[in-house]
């Protein structure tokens, strides 16, 4: 099957309530495709001179309601951004990158910042010129900065005012989002300089990027291992954001006001907040970070329709919900949830304590530049409790045999492999990686263990490099968290491996306790126990004031690894 024929051959339209769906699974080539389609609204365009930034500017609302709309609304300040002033702003900035400082096609700009209203501007403004856009955890150490800034070459970088002193020492010219707030003197020239110097002007065609050029380097999270440099380009975002724009039809949430504190450096946060929704014409309310109280203020204040979260968010309402008393949360009515797989148990107790807000997970990775599978109803976000939804348009699957490479059907559960207009083009400077992730005809191979049911939902199980090795037995952590977390005095879990002489791996659980709690190791041993098969007992446990993970949610695993490591070594 050729790369056109796998998602260009036009699919039915996902079936109604009074007709069984069409079969996902095609028995004959093992590949699973997207029961959904895209219509005519919602083509991904062909032009190959388009690019991101001219593509998201030309979805702006008309002129005089670009006067009016708001587009971003900061929730710390209640400072707010039309359509027009952010079009505004991006016009005046590439300028300003062009002509003040140089910067050309190609170029890479760095950014270091946290959420801020200046964040979308410098996106759209550093993609519209033709430089490619790499950005950073700004919670990232000046060591994983400086790795990072030596893989990606930039010429410039753009710093929060608070984080400068991280990039200094990789000697990078560097400007400001903003002015220091602290009374200093400014040092350095600023973005809000720039913008406020520069005269917007309309982009020349010349030099102007295309969709086969390279829009950004964004960089995995690196839970099990070292990061590497994912490679997007124009035609991978284009792709994504006219699949987004689709998502916001069929869920009906073109009108919604949406809360956002995924971070914009993510490609959840670049793809989901800093891009596409611009595209729909909403208002997002802006966080700078994940706060439970500011959240619930944010949604009361601004009347939050819509969240896009992450697992741990998830978490935190459910066990936190007996504080939530007198907050007002009857306009929200819609919960996402990416990054990282969600448990049954944990969707159904979500449920139960929000009964009028829809939770829908879905799932993605940087590699695929988002989002590649979702719920388009909420009847099936219900009866579907652990699934991550169905493939959305433009996608295909597969389920491999680890072992075989042989695709699998229904129910079996293998290495999830994907195809569609937004898998990267490579990662940067390692042909190796890439080739083991990319294989023939295209299709990338996400290390993920999956399976679908006959209706093509996924499930997503674990990561297959985070299997335990028990005594030959397969474990997936993602299971024993699971029941940890279901536990009243439990609030958080990370399940690892531990080297064992006699069973090659043992599964160990680090949990983090409710306040007062004296839950004990044997107790934790014991209810875990009690609920899976010998061989997937948790065998150790340790106690912990946090989990750590990235600010995806997803659990870093290798620091539980080498913690533990030091731990038994300290005892030797």
């Amino acid at each position: 099957m050729s790369t056109e024929e796998t998602w260009s051959t036009p699919v039915a339209t996902i079936a109604t309530d009074d007709h069984k769906p069409l079969p996902s699974f095609n028995e004959r080539n093992g590949i699973y495709r997207s029961l959904h389609c895209l219509g005519e609204r919602h083509k991904i365009p062909k032009d190959p001179n388009l690019d991101t930034a001219t593509f998201v500017l030309s979805q702006f609302p008309s002129l005089h309601h670009a006067e009016l709309r708001i587009a971003l609304i900061d929730s710390a300040t209640n400072q707010r951004v039309t359509y027009a002033q952010l079009h505004r702003s991006v016009l005046s900035l590439a300028s300003g990158l062009q002509h003040a400082l140089k910067i050309q096609k190609n170029d890479v700009v760095f950014v270091l910042s946290p959420n801020s209203l200046l964040y979308p501007t410098i996106c759209l403004a550093v993609l519209s010129i033709g430089a490619i856009l790499t950005t950073a955890n700004p919670l990232n150490t000046e060591s994983e900065i400086a790795k990072q800034v030596s893989d990606s070459d930039p010429k410039l970088a753009i710093s929060g005012p608070d984080e400068l002193h991280k990039l200094i020492p990789t000697g990078v010219p560097t400007i400001l989002t903003s002015r220091p707030t602290d009374g200093g003197e400014d040092v350095l020239l600023s973005v809000e300089e720039l913008i406020e110097s520069c005269e917007p002007a309309e982009l020349e065609r010349k030099n102007r990027p295309c969709q086969s050029d390279t829009a950004a380097i964004l960089y995995s999270s690196g839970t099990t291992g070292t990061s590497k440099g994912v490679v997007l380009t124009h035609a991978n975002f284009i792709s994504v954001i006219t699949l987004l724009k689709w998502s916001m039809d069929v869920t009906s949430a073109q009108n919604d006001v949406f809360l956002c504190f995924i971070p914009l450096f993510h490609i959840y946060g670049l793809a989901f907040f800093g891009l596409g929704l611009f595209c729909v014409g909403t208002t997002t309310v802006l966080m700078k970070k994940f706060e439970l109280k500011v959240m619930l203020d944010a949604v009361k204040e601004y009347r939050v329709n819509n969240i896009p979260a992450v697992p741990p968010v998830i978490l935190g309402m459910v066990k936190y919900a007996g504080k939530f008393a007198g907050v007002d949360l009857s306009s929200l009515r819609r919960v996402g949830s990416g990054a990282a797989p969600l448990s049954k148990e944990l969707v159904e107790e979500f449920r139960q304590r929000f009964p009028w807000v829809e939770l829908r997970p879905g799932y993605g990775l940087t590699e695929s530049c988002g989002a590649a599978t979702i719920f388009a109803s909420n009847k099936d976000a219900k009866t579907r409790s652990g699934s991550s939804g169905r493939l959305i348009p433009g996608f295909c699957a597969k389920i491999v045999d680890v072992e075989t490479r042989k695709s699998l059907p229904p129910y079996k559960e293998g290495e999830l492999w994907i195809k569609s207009p937004t898998v990267m083009k490579e990662y940067l400077g390692k042909t190796e990686a890439t080739a083991e992730t990319i294989v023939s005809d295209g299709w990338l191979r996400t290390g993920d263990l999956c399976y679908f049911d006959e209706d093509g939902f996924l499930y997503v199980v674990d990561r297959l490099k985070e299997l335990i090795k028990h005594n030959g037995y397969q474990v997936a952590p993602a299971e024993l968290e699971a029941i940890l977390l279901a536990h009243p005095r439990i609030l958080d879990t990370a399940v690892i491996p531990v080297e064992d002489e006699e069973a090659g791996q043992i599964p160990m659980a680090y949990v983090v306790r409710a306040v007062g709690s004296q839950l004990t190791e044997a107790q934790v041993i014991e209810y875990v126990a009690n609920q899976v098969a010998p061989y997937k007992k948790v065998r150790k446990v340790g106690f912990t004031n946090a989990i750590p993970r990235s600010t995806a949610g997803k659990i870093l695993r290798k620091d539980l690894i080498l913690l533990s490591k030091q731990q038994i070594a300290s005892r030797l």
